[in-house]
């Protein structure tokens, strides 16, 4: 997969004869990536993740990872970066994303800020209800505002990476192991909701390979254009730029 979108973004840059530009990486602050939400239970807001966002020309895109690092060259040396790690891949899938955002081929790159993450929950139900009806849903990445709002209306199972978040209660609803109980989550489900930063931590493919024939939605800025070149489902109707 990583060598497809590798690819694919070489397409992009090659017929924009773009190797030689110059993108920006830089590490943003939790009040420039979230604002101030009412909830203070966001990872960006405890510190154990980072936004980082790439800026291409007049345009900004950004990606959602645990092993962040600044970056300042052009697009061949982004094209050239070995994606085995999170820090190269949280590099490159932000300056992928600024690039098509500049070239006006995927919006919404920047993350939603103080008050809109909730609202965007509320329009996740609203969409899951209109097209799915009343699915069991496999939340795959805990987001704290999503699981508050979807357990009001659904039957939800959530994995998590994080290990201060396994086995505890959040809303009601028991954080698994995403690692031990994705299958067995997945398998119980109808549906599967997955956290777009799966694109960075390298669990992605295990995920579409988990959900089968399952409707599967990435939610978040950081999969905007890797679902555009890839063909996956995205839901970040909150999203700027």
């Amino acid at each position: 997969m990583y060598q497809t979108l590798k690819d694919r973004f070489e397409g992009i840059v090659k017929e924009n004869n773009l190797w030689r530009e110059k993108v920006q990486v830089t590490v943003k602050t939790p009040s420039e990536a979230i604002g101030t939400p009412k909830r203070e239970d966001f990872p960006l807001l405890k510190g154990k993740e980072r936004i980082v966002e790439a800026r291409f020309k007049d345009s900004s895109g950004q990606a959602f990872t645990d092993a962040y690092v600044q970056f300042n060259g052009d697009l061949e040396e982004v094209l050239s970066i070995d994606l085995t790690n999170n820090e190269n891949r949280a590099i490159f899938i932000a300056a992928l994303n600024a690039v098509m955002n500049h070239l006006g081929l995927v919006e919404g790159t920047t993350h939603c800020k103080d008050e809109e993450p909730e609202t965007c929950s509320r329009e996740l139900v609203d969409y899951i209800s209109k097209n799915f009806g009343d699915p069991k849903i496999a939340m795959i990445g805990y987001q704290p505002q999503m699981v508050e709002t979807l357990s009001g209306r659904f039957t939800i199972r959530v994995t998590d990476l994080n290990r201060e978040n396994i086995g505890t209660v959040k809303d009601g609803v028991k954080i698994l192991d995403g690692e031990t109980d994705l299958d067995e989550t997945v398998e119980w489900s109808d549906l599967v909701l997955a956290t777009g930063s799966t694109i960075v931590n390298g669990t992605i493919e295990r995920i579409i390979e988990a959900a089968g024939h399952r409707p599967l939605i990435f939610y978040g800025v950081t999969i905007a254009g890797p679902a555009k070149l890839l063909g996956l489902n995205r839901f970040c109707i909150r999203a700027h730029a």
